[in-house]
């Protein structure tokens, strides 16, 4: 008999559960290995002092139930556990015939927090499917709605629920009846669609476009069951995309239209905004440049990057800001051409610098009036100057004149009184000499004051300049100058004034000796061809630089300094070869030497055909 008592107690404390027993004075008559661990050992105590510290019956205690035959299944949480438990209460018959209670206690705490988190998560999950602001569904294989919620209700346009449960999908739902076949196969190979774009219709059979989001809903077997997801209405995206579209086009327009070139590039360079007006101005198309070009090649090397540091700068209109800065770009042909650039930075919402966009007005038009404005009173005031210049020399010519002439008079009376071998004669002949070369030069000085005074007639070139040559060889063999020359035979003669075409080939001489200082060789050339006298002259010398090339016919511009020159010089010599019909042209490189080359017409009737001589 104690084995078996033994062995009951063994059993009972293998037991998970707890298990004791109390008579019906509540006092605990046993208690399994289970029991103590969660309250300690109460054998002989009173139940409910061991299992809620009272010292009276528990609020909850239920013994005098099963005292009376009653047994009971409940569930109950004890404070002083902090456990729930499943109490199976069973009354027990002693021997004396009185009834004691058998109670098993099942610790359920932990299934109890479960069953709250998955009712809780039920309750969330219910409260997304029905107020979320998408549509949302469950649908079956064949093609019916087994749930859906109020917003896909509303957006299909039914009002009850009911109304969506009963429609056949593929042909209540679908616009296209067959896009449900290829939504199924889709979605059944993938185990899933995301944002699968499809046409819906209305109740009242409006068309409405949607996105999918859906996933294949499986049993335990792995049979497809059905369908569940979310539906979004696309219709708003759609026309506020219709919008953007619409204010983009209008955008654009305005772009494409703008008279002035515009451009925008992201800060890497790539340009991405390029219309009509900078197809035009700069002569790349937009298909070469948008997403192809970068923004540095319209501009000379280096500045690109310089307007930049301008726009981020406060000191042109503002930071981020550039306002009508003069700028040069390069065309397509590589013409640099003037203009004014206005440009500004683009930001993001956050402040940061995504993009520049600039605006230009080519202004080569209006420059090269204002350089032909300038030009033009540049040689008004060259005019006026030459105007005075002409009254003065004409005044003082005239007024040299009388005085000069009686001199010669006198010296020619003076030569009748001293014979010819007299050494005073000499001295007389010299002085006479020189009095009519200072009446040649106030003969000059008038000519140039009034040009047109100059009788013409046919003359030959090359007589002119042997002659000249002849009369400088040993000024110039004394300076170091070489003269070379290359005439060509039978040259036509031109109808000139023989003393102006002196005078332009003395000017090209002194001038060829003043740009040799250290020596050099002096070439002239002569041909001709068709109608025209041809004559070159070339020297070793100085050269002239380019910024000055285009001045040097101007009257008063001169290279030299002021007690060699006045600028006169070459722009009588360009004023006597225009008023003969002909054209000076000047080659010249600093450094490197100056060659002049003199076109006449030949004289009428002495025209000789040909190419080129030397």
């Amino acid at each position: 008999m104690e084995r078996e008592k033994w062995m009951l107690k063994a059993i009972f404390d293998t037991i998970e559960d707890g298990i004791y027993v109390i008579d019906q004075n509540y006092t605990i008559e046993y208690m399994n290995q289970r029991m103590i661990e969660i309250f300690g050992d109460g054998t002989g105590e009173k139940c409910h002092h061991l299992i809620n510290n009272s010292d009276s019956l528990c609020p909850w205690c239920r013994a005098p139930e099963v005292f009376a035959g009653k047994s009971l299944h409940w569930e109950l949480y004890i404070p002083k556990a902090e456990k729930t438990f499943a109490l199976t209460e069973l009354p027990l018959k002693n021997p004396d015939e009185s009834v004691s209670k058998l109670c098993i206690s099942r610790d359920i705490t932990e299934q109890k927090q479960r069953e709250a988190l998955l009712a809780a998560s039920e309750e969330r999950y219910q409260n997304l499917f029905e107020h979320v602001g998408v549509g949302v569904y469950i649908s079956s294989k064949k093609g019916r709605f087994l749930d859906a919620n109020q917003a896909f209700i509303n957006m299909m346009g039914y009002s009850s629920k009911e109304e969506i449960l009963n429609l056949d999908i593929t042909r209540d739902l679908y616009v296209r009846p067959s896009d449900r076949p290829k939504f199924q196969e889709m979605i059944e190979r993938e185990g899933r669609v995301v944002q699968y774009e499809v046409d819906f219709k209305k109740k009242d059979g409006t068309p409405i476009t949607v996105l999918l989001t859906s996933h294949v809903r499986y049993d335990h077997n792995g049979n497809i069951l059905g369908y569940e997801g979310i539906t979004e209405d696309q219709t708003e995206r759609y026309m506020m995309e219709k919008k953007l579209r619409e204010a983009h086009d209008f955008m654009n327009k305005i772009i494409q239209s703008s008279p002035s070139p515009i451009m925008a590039a992201d800060l890497k360079g790539n340009i991405f905004i390029w219309n009509r007006a900078a197809e035009e101005t700069l002569g790349y198309p937009a298909s070469e440049t948008i997403g192809k070009m970068h923004i540095t090649k319209i501009y000379p090397e280096g500045l690109a990057y310089k307007i930049m540091e301008m726009i981020r700068s406060p000191e042109h209109g503002g930071v981020g800001l550039l306002r009508g800065h003069p700028m040069l770009y390069v065309r397509r042909d590589g013409q640099v051409i003037d203009g004014s650039l206005s440009a500004a930075m683009i930001y993001d919402d956050d402040g940061n610098e995504v993009a520049t966009v600039g605006s230009f007005v080519d202004m080569t038009e209006r420059i090269e009036m204002e350089r032909t404005l300038r030009s033009t009173q540049e040689q008004l005031l060259q005019s006026e100057k030459l105007a005075a210049m002409g009254r003065l020399t004409s005044q003082i010519a005239h007024e040299l004149n009388n005085p000069l002439f009686g001199i010669m008079n006198t010296l020619e009376l003076l030569k009748t009184e001293i014979t010819p071998e007299n050494k005073r004669r000499k001295l007389l002949d010299m002085s006479l000499s020189e009095t009519v070369r200072l009446a040649e030069m106030l003969r000059k000085m008038l000519s140039f004051s009034k040009p047109d005074q100059e009788e013409k007639g046919p003359v030959n070139i090359n007589t002119i300049i042997d002659e000249l040559l002849m009369l400088h060889e040993k000024q110039l063999q004394e300076n170091s100058i070489k003269i070379k020359t290359e005439l060509a035979e039978a040259l036509p003669e031109i109808n000139a004034s023989k003393n102006q075409m002196r005078q332009v080939f003395l000017n090209m001489i002194s001038n060829a000796k003043d740009a040799m200082p250290e020596g050099g060789t002096l070439t002239f050339r002569s041909w001709h061809r068709d109608k025209e006298v041809f004559i070159e002259i070339t020297d070793t010398g100085q050269g002239i630089k380019e910024e000055d090339i285009n001045r040097i016919f101007d009257s008063f511009f001169t290279t030299k300094d002021t007690v060699k020159g006045v600028g006169l010089g070459l722009s009588v010599c360009y004023g006597f070869i225009k008023e003969h019909g002909g054209d000076i042209r000047v080659k010249s490189s600093a450094g490197e030497g100056t060659t002049f080359t003199i076109s006449l017409p030949a004289h009428a009737g002495q025209q000789a055909g040909g190419e080129k001589q030397t």
